[in-house]
């Protein structure tokens, strides 16, 4: 039980640092203005989005798809690589 709650940590360290690494990356693009890095995201070809005068529907299922099979495959690498 002991090992669980190890193993369980240590995804939680390790994903929480990667969260800040992120969130530090996104704020030094803002700052330094390269914001169009990453203007892709939510204008692929399957993001729904529907705008009208009291109403705002954004659905990102392309954006989605592209970053579940991303994040898919670098889980299958760091599994693959850790056996």
């Amino acid at each position: 039980m002991q090992a669980v709650f190890s193993d369980a940590g240590k995804f939680l360290v390790f994903a929480g640092s990667a969260a800040v690494l992120c969130g530090l990356f996104l704020l030094i693009l803002a700052r330094t203005g390269h914001t169009d890095l990453f203007g892709w995201i939510g204008r692929m070809p399957l993001d729904i989005r529907i705008e009208r005068e009291h109403f705002r529907l954004y659905f990102p299922l392309g954006t989605s798809l592209i970053l579940s099979a991303l994040f898919s495959l670098i889980i299958y690498l760091i599994n693959k690589f850790n056996h």
